[in-house]
C-alpha cells in the first residue's frame, strides 16, 4: 500500500513539472520552431518513468532551453556624448578605438532616428490615397504606385524599409513584388494587404516571407500597429549587425578593459570568454546530448548567465587557441562570428539555431598573425600600439597612483607622487609597451609605505615621493638607456624590432677574423633573419666597389653575425638593411652611430621594402634614447598617421635604397 502511494506521489510530481514546463515554454518567447520542438521533449518527458536516466537528461535540456533569454534584449543607451564621456574618464589616449566606438554608436543613431520610407503598391486609387495620407501624418516616407511593374522599376532604384502590397493585380501581381524584395534587399518588410483574402493565400505570403498579412476592408489602426511592428523588428536587426572588433597590440595596453567600458557605454551586460589554450571544438559548440556529462558551449552558456540575447561578449586571447584531434576550435568560431551566419547559430547541446546577431563580439590578440586567416578576415583589426612616456605619466597619475593607494590602505594618508619620480619608474624600473610593470612598481612603494606607517607611529604628513625616494624603496636602476649611454664602435649597428609585447631595439654586431668565406650566425637567429643576413652579405659583395672595398677582401676572411641576448629566438624581415650596415661599417672601419637605429628589409638589388610595427619600433627608439629612426620610404603613410606627439624627439627619415643611409649611420 505504502508502495503504491509512492508512486502515486512520483507520478504527481512528474505531472506537475510537466505543466510548470509547458507554460514557461508558452511564456518563453521561443521561436515558433524551437517551441514545436521543445513541447515534442515535453510530450516524450510526460511519458518517461522519471526514475530513468533519460528522463534526468531530457528534463535538464527542456530547462536549460526555457531559461535562455531568447527574446529578452537590453535597449542600447544611444548618447553620442555620454559614451565619451565614459571612454574618456576611464582610459586615456587610444583614440582610434574610441573613436571606432563612437562611430559605430552614431551609426546606429542614424538607423534608429531616420524616418521609415514605405512604398504602396495598389491598384486601387481610394487605398492608395488614403494610406499615403495616414502614413505621412505619422512621419513616414511615402511612395505609391498602381501595379507591379512601376514598383519594380522603383525598387530597382531605392531601397524602402517596408512596402504594402495588393496581391491581386494586373500584370504582376504582389507575390511577385513580395519575391522581387525579397530577393534584392532582405531585411526590407513586406505586409500583404488585399480584398482577396483567404488561408492558402496567408500561408503562402508567409512562407514566401512576408512580414504580415492584413485582409480588406481593414482598420488604419490594423495598418499602423503592422507598420510599427515592422519598424521595430528591421531596426533592431540592423543596428545590432556589424564589424567584430578585434583589439590587437601588446600585452598592458588596456586591450580588455576597454571592453567593459564600450558595455557600459551602450548600457548593455558585459561577459568575457578566455580562449587561451582552448584545444576542444565542444568548448565553443557544445557537446551533443548523447555524451554522459554533455552541456553547452561557452558562448550559449554566457549568454544564458547575462540573461539577454544582446550582450558585449568579450573573446579573450585568441591567437592562443590550440588545435588537436579533439577538433579546430577556431573553426568552431567562424559561424558564431560571421555575421552573415551567426543569425542562426547552432550549439550542439541545444541542436536547435540560436540567434547571436544581437550580440557585440569583441576579440583580443596579441599577434594578429597567428589568428586563423578565415577567421581574421570577419574582423576589424584595431591597433593597440604601447604608450609613449607621457601617456604612462598621466596614467599613473589619473588611474594607477590613485587605484594603489586606495588598495594598498593609503586613503587617510595617500603619498603625494611628483611627476620627476614617476618618469624615474617609467624610464629606470619599467620597460614594456603597456603599464602592468608600472603598476606594479607604485603597488611596491604603496606597499613599504603602508609597512612603516604600521611599524612606527603614524606620520602627520603624507609622504612626497621624490626620486631619491624612488630609488630607496626600489632599489637600483634595472634598465639603462644603452643606445645613448654606449660608444660608437665599428661593425655595432642599432636596429629595431617588434615583438609581441611591443616594439624593442637590438643591436647587430658583425666580426671579421682569418678563414675561408665562412658565414656565421649566432644569437638565436629564426629562417628569416638567417636569409636577411646572408642576402644582405651577398648584396654588399656585388657592389663591393661602390662602397669602397676590395673584392679581394671577403676571400680571406670569415665573416661573424651576432644579435646579443642569445636566450631569446629572433626572427622576421625588418633586419635586412641593419645587418647591411653593420656589415658596411665593419668592411669600410667606420664606427656606426649609437643613437641612430634602422629598419627595414633588403633585397639583392639594394631595395629597401616595408616593415610592419612601425609605431612600435618609434615608440621604443624614443624609450632607448635614439636621435634619428630611418624606416623604409613606402613606410612614409604608417609614421604620417602617427599622432605628432608620437614624431617628437626623434627625427625620422626615409630610405629607399642601402646606399641613401650610409653616411647618415656611419661616421
Amino acid at each position: 500500500m505504502g508502495l503504491f502511494k509512492k508512486s502515486n506521489q512520483i507520478e504527481e510530481a512528474s505531472n506537475t513539472i510537466v505543466e510548470e514546463l509547458s507554460k514557461k515554454i508558452s511564456q518563453s518567447g521561443m521561436p515558433s520552431s524551437v517551441k514545436e520542438l521543445a513541447m515534442k521533449e515535453l510530450e516524450l518527458l510526460s511519458k518517461m518513468n522519471p526514475s530513468t536516466a533519460e528522463y534526468t537528461i531530457t528534463l535538464t535540456y527542456i530547462e536549460y532551453l526555457v531559461s535562455l533569454p531568447w527574446n529578452v534584449k537590453t535597449s542600447d543607451n544611444l548618447n553620442l556624448e555620454r559614451a565619451e564621456r565614459i571612454l574618456n574618464e576611464r582610459h586615456y589616449g587610444l583614440n582610434d578605438v574610441k573613436n571606432r566606438i563612437l562611430e559605430h554608436l552614431a551609426v546606429k543613431i542614424l538607423s534608429s532616428n531616420r524616418n521609415p520610407r514605405i512604398l504602396i503598391v495598389d491598384d486601387e486609387d481610394i487605398t492608395r490615397k488614403n494610406l499615403e495620407h495616414v502614413l505621412k501624418k505619422e512621419n513616414y516616407e511615402v511612395v505609391t504606385t498602381k501595379n507591379g511593374k512601376e514598383a519594380f522599376e522603383i525598387l530597382d532604384k531605392q531601397e524602402f524599409e517596408i512596402v504594402l502590397t495588393d496581391i491581386k493585380m494586373e500584370g504582376l501581381n504582389g507575390f511577385a513584388v513580395l519575391e522581387k524584395v525579397k530577393a534584392k534587399y532582405p531585411s526590407t518588410k513586406v505586409i500583404m494587404i488585399t480584398a482577396y483574402a483567404a488561408v492558402d493565400s496567408a500561408v503562402e505570403a508567409i512562407k514566401r516571407g512576408a512580414f504580415h498579412y492584413i485582409a480588406k476592408p481593414f482598420k488604419i489602426e490594423e495598418v499602423k500597429l503592422a507598420i510599427n511592428k515592422a519598424v521595430e523588428d528591421r531596426l533592431t536587426s540592423i543596428s545590432t549587425k556589424g564589424s567584430i572588433l578585434c583589439f590587437a597590440g601588446p600585452p598592458g595596453t588596456g586591450k580588455t578593459s576597454i571592453g567593459k567600458s564600450i558595455a557600459d557605454a551602450l548600457g548593455r551586460k558585459f561577459a568575457r570568454i578566455s580562449l587561451g589554450g582552448i584545444k576542444d571544438e565542444a568548448e565553443i559548440r557544445g557537446h551533443r546530448r548523447t555524451y554522459a556529462g554533455a552541456k553547452p558551449g561557452r558562448i550559449i552558456e554566457e549568454i544564458r548567465r547575462t540573461g539577454v540575447a544582446n550582450p558585449v561578449l568579450m573573446l579573450d586571447e585568441i591567437d592562443k587557441i590550440c588545435q588537436d584531434f579533439k577538433g579546430d576550435p577556431a573553426s568552431a568560431l567562424l559561424e558564431a562570428l560571421d555575421p552573415e551566419q551567426n543569425y542562426a547559430f547552432i550549439d550542439h547541446y541545444l541542436d536547435v539555431p540560436f540567434d547571436l546577431s544581437g550580440v557585440m563580439f569583441i576579440v583580443t590578440a596579441n599577434i594578429p598573425d597567428n589568428i586563423q586567416h578565415a577567421l581574421l578576415d570577419r574582423m576589424e583589426v584595431i591597433e593597440f600600439s604601447g604608450y609613449t612616456e607621457e601617456e604612462k605619466k598621466n596614467i599613473a597619475i589619473r588611474h594607477l597612483i590613485p587605484k594603489q593607494i586606495t588598495e594598498q590602505g593609503l586613503t587617510e594618508l595617500p603619498p603625494e607622487f611628483s611627476e620627476e619620480a614617476i618618469l624615474k619608474i617609467i624610464q629606470e624600473y619599467t620597460r614594456e609597451a603597456g603599464i602592468r610593470n608600472l603598476e606594479r612598481m607604485i603597488a611596491t612603494i604603496c606597499r613599504k609605505i603602508a609597512t612603516e606607517v604600521v611599524r612606527e607611529n603614524k606620520p602627520k604628513n603624507s609622504i612626497k615621493i621624490t626620486p631619491e625616494l624612488v630609488e630607496k624603496y626600489l632599489g637600483p636602476r634595472r634598465y639603462f638607456f644603452e643606445v645613448t649611454d654606449a660608444k660608437n664602435r665599428v661593425g655595432v649597428v642599432t636596429g629595431l624590432v617588434w615583438t609581441e609585447t611591443g616594439g624593442d631595439i637590438i643591436f647587430i654586431e658583425a666580426a671579421k677574423m682569418r678563414g675561408k668565406r665562412e658565414l656565421i650566425l649566432t644569437g638565436s637567429l629564426g629562417n628569416v633573419m638567417k636569409e636577411s643576413a646572408q642576402a644582405a652579405l651577398s648584396y654588399i659583395r656585388s657592389n663591393s666597389s661602390f662602397f669602397g672595398i676590395p673584392e679581394d677582401t671577403f676571400d680571406a676572411f670569415d665573416i661573424h653575425i651576432h644579435i646579443p641576448q642569445g636566450a631569446i629566438l629572433k626572427d622576421g624581415p625588418s633586419a635586412g638593411a641593419t645587418i647591411a650596415m653593420a656589415l658596411i661599417s665593419l668592411f669600410t672601419n667606420r664606427p656606426a652611430r649609437r643613437d641612430v637605429a634602422v629598419t627595414g628589409e633588403l633585397t639583392l638589388s639594394g631595395r629597401i621594402l616595408p616593415v610592419g610595427g612601425i609605431k612600435e619600433k618609434i615608440l621604443a627608439a624614443k624609450r632607448a634614447g635614439v636621435k634619428t629612426a630611418i624606416v623604409p620610404y613606402r613606410n612614409k603613410v604608417d609614421i604620417e598617421n602617427l599622432p605628432e606627439d608620437f614624431k617628437k624627439e626623434v627625427e625620422i627619415v626615409f630610405m629607399e635604397k642601402i646606399e641613401d643611409i650610409v653616411d647618415k649611420v656611419l661616421i
